[in-house]
Order: structure tokens, then sequence, then C-alpha cells
């Protein structure tokens, strides 16, 4: 059974805060897990499925898996490294405060083992689809011609007549009235 993994590293946010929403997609469909990261309102919710996303374009392309066929087997949430800061107190003390990361790793599988995903035919041949941009641009060109044969539009530049006139003089007049 394949498995696909993708870890994310310092992510400045605190772990038991992340753990809150890798909890939610742990053993769900990638596209259920998708559709349930992007109306989360919590803050890690970008993170962790900018990561899903990652996950699913390294089974992809780097092991011809299936998308629909992949499901979140597993997620690990760790500690990171702390960043070590101060806060100034009263009577010239200081606190320590500490800034916690946190290290992400996702790990796909398959749900029915072995199905891959048939291989495209080559970039560099032109598909139908292609084709027909091309002819459709083509026959664009031919009907509204070049940039070239377009009239050239001018637009007037300069000062627009004042519409309020002498108001603004008297509203910022040193001495009103």
């Amino acid at each position: 059974m394949a498995e696909v993994k993708a870890q994310l590293n310092n992510l400045r946010l605190a772990p038991r805060k992340v753990r809150a929403v890798s909890n939610l997609i742990k053993g769900k469909n990638v596209f259920d897990a998708l559709a349930q990261l992007e109306v989360m309102i919590k803050r890690p919710g970008l993170p962790v499925s900018k990561l899903l996303k990652s996950a699913i374009s390294n089974a992809e392309n780097n092991y011809s898996m299936v998308k629909e066929n992949l499901y979140v087997k597993n997620i690990k949430v760790n500690e990171g490294v702390k960043l070590k800061r101060f806060k100034p107190k009263g009577f010239g003390r200081v606190s320590p405060l500490e800034k916690k990361t946190s290290r992400v790793e996702l790990t796909l599988a398959e749900k029915v083992p072995g199905i891959k995903r048939t291989m495209q035919a080559k970039k560099t041949e032109k598909t139908p689809a292609v084709e027909e941009k091309q002819q459709v641009r083509q026959a664009e060109k031919k009907f509204f011609g070049t940039a070239q044969d377009k009239p050239e539009v001018k637009t007037e530049l300069g000062r627009k007549e004042n519409v309020l006139r002498s108001l603004g003089r008297r509203v910022f007049r040193r001495k009103s009235i």
C-alpha cells in the first residue's frame, strides 16, 4: 500500500491550536478534508489546507495516484523550535516568553490499493483543444485585424473645469466671513 508524505516545518502557530484543526480531517477523503478546511475560520486552516494540496499534488505527479482514491491516513503535529523572547515587567524585572512553532507531518494513502492514473499524452504533442484554440485565435486576427489596424484613441490631458469654481477659495481663506 503506497503512502505519500508531506511536511510543514516551522509553522508559527502553537501545536495545540494546529492539533485542534488537524484532528478534524484525520481519516477523511481528501475532498471532504479540503472542504472542511476551506470553511474553517481558525487560523491553522489555511496552512494545513496548503499542506494537504501539496501532498495531493505529490501523489498525482510523483506516484501517478488517482486523486479520488486518496484519504488522510495520518496527520501528526509536533512541537518545533521555540523562539525565546522577554517581556518587561515592573520594578526593572523581565519575564520570559516562548513563541512556539509547529511541525506538521501529513500522510495520504489509497483507499483501493494499486489504482494508477494513465499516463497522458506528451505535452509537446498538440491536443485537439490546443489546435482548436489556435484556429480560433487565427480567425479572430483575420476578422478583427491586428493592433496596428485599430485606430488610435486620443484622450485629452489637462485640467478639467472646476465644478465648484471659487467655493474652494472661499472655504479655505484665512479670514472667513
